[in-house]
């Protein structure tokens, strides 16, 4: 079955209405058909995963690179697919505005706007800027005349800024400029997330999970969150497993570090139709 984008988006935004589902973050076109395969209901990108695929840091590549990022990454599977789309490659709301438009082109089911300004002596877009933002996003979606799914976040724990009070009252904001989905990663502990989820109820938030965590699936429910991203987690995973073998090589010479590699057998039987 081929789901069309407006089905992506309509079964996207359904994902949200009820319950809690993960919405796990491939980094390359393998890593998407395979979490498809396992049975994830959508995926989304992660900035940081697939800079590292491409040998840069974070934060690094060009508007144009994540645009063909996100087609291939939508080209690849049926399921809807969340853009890690970043701050919106630009500051001012008319930048943010045409780069939402091209995103919206690739066939994403979803996007985020962060209000990170990328300057450590002021990482936070002030609130007025960063609301205008995101109006502006809001505004290009609606114009595009889709149902692309618009994700709020505020940055303060990733910015150096860990302020709940602030992180909530930027998310409220967001949430009255039109953002559908809020989105505070970093927060970590029950209080905080009970907090976020009961200030900006009842639109769904988005908990990240990108470390081991005393919290499971049904406990991430049970204090109403709607969906669970793992950002760059699985991608460092598969970068641990293979610096851990490369470092053996080339400091000990030895091989022990392809004792839990993939089967070759395994991995060449999923990508010619099996299952995983």
């Amino acid at each position: 079955m081929t789901r069309t984008v407006a089905q992506k988006c309509a079964d996207f935004r359904a994902l949200h209405a009820a319950g809690s589902f993960v919405l796990p973050n491939p980094w390359d076109i393998g890593s998407a058909r395979y979490l498809e395969g396992l049975g994830f209901k959508a995926l989304a990108t992660t900035s940081s995963g697939c800079a590292w695929s491409l040998g840069r840091p974070d934060g690094a590549l060009s508007r144009e690179t994540v645009l063909a990022h996100l087609r291939a990454i939508v080209a690849a599977t049926d399921l809807p697919v969340n853009a890690d789309f970043e701050s919106g490659f630009a500051s001012d709301p008319t930048g943010v505005a045409q780069s939402v438009r091209l995103a919206i082109d690739t066939g994403v089911a979803g996007l985020s706007i962060e209000d990170s300004t990328g300057d450590p002596a002021h990482p936070l877009f002030d609130i007025d800027v960063a609301v205008a933002r995101l109006r502006a996003a809001r505004a290009a979606i609606d114009e595009a005349g889709g149902d692309v799914l618009l994700v709020g976040r505020a940055e303060n724990f990733f910015a150096g800024r860990p302020d709940l009070d602030d992180a909530i009252a930027r998310l409220k904001a967001y949430s009255e400029a039109g953002a559908d989905c809020l989105y505070a990663p970093g927060i970590r502990t029950r209080e905080q997330i009970a907090a976020v989820v009961a200030a900006v109820a009842p639109k769904p938030v988005n908990l990240l999970v990108g470390s081991t965590s005393e919290l499971t699936m049904k406990d991430i429910e049970a204090l109403g969150v709607r969906r669970v991203s793992v950002g760059g987690a699985l991608a460092r995973a598969a970068w641990g497993g293979f610096i851990r073998a490369a470092r053996g090589l080339a400091d000990e010479g030895r091989f022990d570090g392809f004792a839990e590699a993939a089967s070759g057998n395994e991995l060449n039987a999923f990508f010619n139709g099996g299952g995983a």
